[in-house]
């Protein structure tokens, strides 16, 4: 947990730095909306997808929960950049017990756009995630937390209210480490507002 909580906070440092260095770089030359080293933020909520079994014994399950994420990125390009954040993917019932998740993220964004105010979004990355079981010993599904690297992507849509404010529906999947069950896919698909500066 100490790992996680110093990766956060790194995390937070990096984006505080991002914001500082972008919103500098804005003051003190032309700055166009895509130009290079443009920068984000973002606040997106929505729905998790658990892609697990339930092991056996018949206990009551879900899969679904809700998730949120925050993230800041920087455009190094008209169509390219790199984005940094975090997801709390919730909480669900499995196994006679409870499976958590949440997930650090470093993606590679592009971005195409569609007219002036619509783009269509992708990224590819890893996310840092941290997974924790509990469950009924007659389930057979393995108690206890995990951490690791493990694969993600996502596709999006944005759409711009203004220069500064737009509306972001994102799909992103997790490839993440489980207890005594190796990897496993998290979806999660959201809606949210991010804020050019």
């Amino acid at each position: 947990m100490q790992l996680f909580t110093r990766t956060f906070s790194t995390m937070a440092v990096a984006m505080a730095a991002l914001a500082v260095g972008t919103s500098v770089q804005a003051q003190s030359s032309d700055y166009s909306l895509y130009a290079p080293g443009s920068g984000y933020i973002g606040l997106n909520a929505g729905q998790s997808n658990f892609s697990l079994d339930n092991g056996a014994g018949g206990f009551s399950s879900d899969k679904r929960d809700s998730a949120y994420n925050i993230y800041g990125g920087s455009y190094f390009n008209n169509n390219f950049g790199l984005e940094l954040g975090y997801t709390n993917f919730g909480r669900v019932s499995r196994a006679g017990g409870t499976t958590k998740a949440e997930g650090i993220n470093l993606s590679l964004v592009g971005k195409l756009p569609l007219s002036s105010s619509f783009n269509l979004l992708g990224k590819l990355g890893t996310t840092y995630g941290r997974t924790n079981v509990s469950s009924a010993p007659a389930s057979g599904v393995g108690s206890g937390s995990e951490t690791g690297f493990g694969v993600s992507y996502g596709l999006g849509a944005e759409y711009l209210f203004t220069p500064n404010w737009s509306a972001v529906l994102q799909y992103d999947e997790h490839d993440l480490k489980f207890p005594n069950s190796g990897r496993n896919r998290i979806s999660a698909t959201t809606l949210g507002a991010r804020y050019r500066f």
